[in-house]
């Protein structure tokens, strides 16, 4: 008999100081890991990620889910102190710590170490610890799945890509956001892995997906915040185009509040 569920599993990389996987490079480890723990880099990261990143997750429909929180061994003690306190409300977060090694590879055995022995295929997404997905994420990813279930069966990987969503920064003013629908950004993102198959959504580049495997696209509501900041890793280059954000207005505020469970008062607060 199948079982009724796929089993959802989240990756968040939060300060992990991986071998690759960044666009800004260095040279050896303790040099990556001074930049990325520098205080005011994580304070940064940990109030967009307690704004952002975890209210959402709190407040899924479908509270079936895995988050996988991979860290690294040297995190400064109150810093891990601080991400424990956050994630204690989030039961369904569990902290990984990895030593440093090629990004891939270890979010790869981070991913498989955490898949169920199942015969339905595992749903899979990742996440920076600055986005937000819908309260709805894991309801809608569990429908779109079960709708499409001869698809998944059939192929190894097939890839499901919510579109609608915002670019969003938070200010001491508000939140500075802008609407935007985007093909196979990592936000809302997520693949379906067939049981017994070992590669997981960290063996593709998340622009790429669509050139390996069929694809779902949902573009029906808003399911997806991409967090825009000054330590964005995508961002540190140049000739990076900005986006327009303008100040959310009431409205833009409440639907916020519904869709991705984020209160622009308790933005502004943090970041004031």
């Amino acid at each position: 008999m199948e079982n009724a569920n796929s089993q959802v599993i989240g990756l968040c990389r939060f300060s992990y100081p991986a071998l690759g996987g960044f666009q800004v490079e260095h040279s050896e480890t303790a040099a990556r890991e001074a930049y990325l723990y520098a205080p005011e880099r994580m304070q940064e990261r940990f109030r967009l990620f307690e704004q952002f990143t975890l209210p959402p997750l709190r407040a899924q429909s479908d509270p079936d889910f895995t988050l996988l929180v991979v860290i690294g061994p040297n995190m400064p003690r109150h810093d891990h102190e601080r991400l424990m306190d956050n994630l204690a409300t989030l039961p369904q977060a569990r902290v990984v710590i990895r030593e440093p090694g090629r990004h891939r590879d270890v979010m790869r055995e981070v991913i498989n170490a955490a898949v169920l022995d199942s015969d339905q295929p595992s749903l899979q997404f990742r996440m920076d610890d600055d986005d937000a997905v819908s309260v709805r994420f894991v309801e809608r990813l569990r429908k779109l799945a079960q709708a499409a279930r001869g698809l998944l069966r059939s192929n190894r990987h097939v890839a499901i890509d919510f579109v609608n969503g915002f670019v969003a920064t938070p200010t001491p003013e508000g939140i500075l956001a802008a609407a935007t629908f985007q093909h196979m950004w990592t936000p809302a993102l997520a693949i379906s892995v067939r049981p017994g198959v070992r590669h997981t959504i960290m063996n593709y580049s998340h622009a790429r997906l669509w050139q390996t495997m069929p694809t779902l696209s949902s573009p029906e509501e808003p399911m997806f915040v991409r967090g825009h900041n000054g330590y964005n890793d995508s961002r540190q280059k140049e000739g990076v185009r900005m986006p327009k954000l303008s100040l959310l207005d009431t409205a833009g505020e409440a639907l916020f509040r519904d869709h991705f469970h984020i209160d622009a008062d308790r933005v502004r607060a943090s970041f004031r």
